[in-house]
């Protein structure tokens, strides 16, 4: 039995690939890429269907972080001319998650820069948004405030969050080259408390930083472990000003083949599509269905321009699918 006829048979019955088996998964040639799709498809329609799950972000807070992320245009130790802003009124979230309801996105998510959101008037600001949300917005209220306290989170969900975002970006060996601020321990913790408090927990990595395979696999595994909910995908965008900027895209094939890894190693997990897909997938952006994944974020990323929502709506037409509701 070949590897995909093996990762097809674990799948169905819920159980992912093995990293010794991911392993030679990642060892396919790119001519393999039609077959692969064949068992992705087959794998993502089993466990979640025809519909699409529709995200939407807004930048509630930019810039002026002290962590150093490598490929962050928002880190104040490099200077990019991405916006900086405090946090924006109560009023300007919940304006921003009606339009995303507009635009057909089931969830919409506050994101904020920094380590962690601390300020009381910070955390009374997005109380009272989550509250007013949950009163007449039609969308899953998420938030992606960095590495919060178990206290504040608590607040927050009292307030109406359902879902938490924190990406661990790679994987644990690879961590040091791309971040020195704060240890990878802490965002593993994040997602601890996160699940610990039975939030919907979202949590993947940006893919192109120079992480090899292997630590690929590294990550898919720690995400299985950690008993995330959502995988969001996001690949590198290469940032003037940051260390990365001049980073090279990923080939599309290769983003095909990262989308298909993470279902084959966690098939009942919703798997996410997120920032930088337009400069590396190009051409090949509805594919990332048949490769397994079954949402995508739809407007604008933190600081760059997403596609146009109603492009997006018309692709999951065309493709026989649908966007997923409430």
């Amino acid at each position: 039995m070949n590897i995909l006829e093996k990762a097809l048979e674990k799948a169905l019955r819920s159980e992912g690939i093995t990293p010794g088996e991911a392993r030679e998964f990642a060892a396919l040639p790119d001519s393999a890429l039609c077959d692969i799709l064949s068992v992705t498809d087959r794998v993502r329609r089993h466990h979640r269907g025809m519909e699409v799950n529709l995200c939407s972000i807004v930048n509630a807070k930019s810039g002026l972080c002290r962590e150093d992320c490598s490929f962050c245009a928002q880190s104040a130790q490099y200077s990019t001319g991405a916006p900086a802003y405090p946090m924006d009124s109560a009023a300007a979230l919940i304006g921003a998650a009606e339009n995303a309801a507009l635009n057909g996105a089931r969830e919409f998510s506050i994101v904020t820069s920094g380590t962690r959101v601390e300020k009381e008037g910070d955390v009374a600001v997005l109380e009272a948004a989550l509250a007013a949300m949950k009163e007449r917005v039609g969308v899953e209220r998420c938030a992606s405030l960095g590495i919060l306290r178990r206290g504040v989170l608590m607040r927050l969900k009292d307030a109406g969050l359902q879902s938490y975002h924190h990406n661990l970006e790679t994987s644990r060996s690879f961590f040091p080259n791309i971040c020195t601020t704060h240890a990878y321990g802490e965002d593993v913790e994040a997602v601890r408390t996160a699940k610990s408090l039975g939030l919907f927990v979202c949590s993947g990595g940006i893919f192109g930083l120079g992480e090899t395979w292997d630590d690929r696999i590294e990550l898919a595994s720690t995400l299985d472990g950690l008993g995330v909910d959502s995988v969001p995908v996001n690949f590198l965008n290469p940032r003037p000003g940051t260390p990365l900027e001049h980073g090279s895209n990923l080939t599309p094939v290769e983003c095909l083949k990262i989308i298909a890894l993470l279902r084959l190693m966690l098939p009942a997990k919703d798997i996410v599509v997120c920032g930088g897909r337009g400069v590396n997938l190009r051409d090949l952006q509805p594919l990332i269905f048949a490769a397994g994944a079954n949402g995508m974020m739809i407007g604008n990323y933190l600081t760059t321009p997403g596609r146009d929502a109603k492009d997006d709506l018309q692709m999951i037409k065309d493709l026989g699918l649908r966007p997923r509701g409430l």
